[in-house]
């Protein structure tokens, strides 16, 4: 903890405040989301497809909204977007607190999933450029330690909150997100935008994704590296599907275990892991390695358990391994991939680079989830993690090969004629 403060302290005022910022968006998020199911379900009697309706219309219009969220940014300034952000998911979340009908569920559900979109990409665009190139590695694996630190108590307090009721729980999550807004607003320097220019709006945003969607190297980046997001998602699906297999009804508290062993693995590993790649590793190496580790944490999962409680302990070692071994995978290449992801946009349109890249990971975790599910479905028990582990070796491969290409060089992009 204190090797932790003294990392933080050694950043500037605004990049400290970006890292308390996130903690902050983690816990007051992580609060409320993992109950919001149950109470759509319980607590208003809603069917089942309503609560799946609710819950994609937030994830639709987070991952769909990302482009348009560091478009924004890099057009009218990150503060803007981050204090906007910040403010529709106070609203939304006070509304999740009184809605009872399905439209305002719809509603409120939206405007979660749109604040998100628009402060995700331009916290992350703003902590780059004010880390500068010698620190953003850093800074973006001391930003995952506070960002892990949010999951990791976010669910507890929430629990806690239960106790009284659903609206509590609610309510403290909406304040978390106002506080945040009006300190940003008093704290937060103002940047000048990026991709301000004299065109007209429509124009200078369509030179703007004719930039993005030009730029091979970028592309052919965030092709290779939609596997770790495929990965890192299976702790809320693949692991949670092998839990109940295991424990049929009684899954509860392997799946808190899940959760809490991979925050705790990430906590305790960021910062170890990245200082070690930095001296031994290129970034390309050390996002390759982290996505081999990603990988191989499903071999512990392959069939071959005995039977009864021998077997039913041992499964469960091995699921809390597999989600330790992925929280650290994604922990060592975390901050590289960032850096990457600003590299190869030229230190230009960071936050529009940023917002496409996330729509595209979402658009990968979507697509990789049916065919997760579809492997399940197969009955072979082994095919699941086999098809994983696989990815995990195929995506660093991919990247590999990039590196050896010569893409993942920092170069100028070029603007379309």
């Amino acid at each position: 903890m204190s090797g932790l403060r003294a990392r933080w302290a050694s950043f500037d005022r605004p990049a400290r405040l970006l890292m308390v910022n996130q903690f902050a968006i983690s816990l007051g998020f992580y609060m409320l989301m993992p109950y919001l199911a149950d109470h759509l379900a319980h607590g208003l009697g809603l069917a089942a497809w309503t609560v799946g309706l609710v819950l994609g219309v937030r994830n639709l219009s987070q991952q769909g909204m990302f482009l348009i969220g560091g478009t924004l940014a890099d057009r009218y300034g990150c503060k803007p977007m981050i204090l906007t952000g910040c403010t529709l998911r106070t609203v939304a979340f006070g509304l999740l607190a009184v809605a009872e009908t399905l439209p305002a569920l719809i509603v409120a559900s939206a405007l979660t999933g749109l604040a998100g979109a628009l402060f995700n990409p331009a916290v992350r665009a703003y902590l780059a450029a004010d880390a500068g190139e010698e620190r953003r590695v850093e800074a973006f694996a001391a930003f995952n330690v506070f960002y892990q630190a949010g999951i990791l108590i976010g669910p507890l307090a929430g629990l806690a909150l239960l106790a009284w009721d659903f609206g509590a729980v609610c309510t403290a999550s909406a304040l978390i997100f106002g506080a945040l807004a009006l300190l940003q607003a008093r704290a937060l320097p103002t940047r000048t935008p990026s991709g301000r220019s004299a065109e007209p709006a429509w124009r200078a945003v369509a030179t703007d994704w004719r930039t993005v969607a030009a730029n091979r190297p970028f592309l052919l980046f965030a092709a290779a590296m939609t596997g770790s997001y495929v990965l890192g998602f299976q702790v809320y699906l693949a692991l949670p599907l092998r839990a109940r297999a295991l424990f049929g009804e009684r899954t509860g508290l392997v799946t808190g275990a899940l959760f809490a062993v991979s925050a705790l693995a990430a906590l305790s590993g960021q910062l170890r892991l990245t200082a070690w790649a930095k001296r031994s590793l290129s970034a390309p190496q050390a996002i390759a390695y982290g996505l081999v580790l990603m990988g191989t944490a499903f071999l512990p999962l392959l069939p071959g358990l005995p039977e009864g409680v021998v077997g039913a302990a041992a499964g469960v070692v091995a699921l809390l391994i597999s989600a330790a071994l992925l929280a650290w995978g994604g922990a060592l290449l975390y901050p590289f991939e960032m850096d990457t992801l600003v590299r190869l946009s030229g230190d230009r349109l960071i936050a529009t680079y940023y917002g496409a890249y996330s729509t595209a990971s979402g658009i990968a975790i979507s697509l990789g989830n049916l065919a997760v599910g579809a492997l399940f479905d197969t009955g072979v028990r082994w095919l699941p993690w086999a098809a994983l582990t696989a990815t995990g070796l195929s995506s660093a491969g991919l990247v590999v090969r990039l590196h050896r290409a010569g893409y993942l060089a920092h170069r100028p992009v070029a603007l379309p004629g």
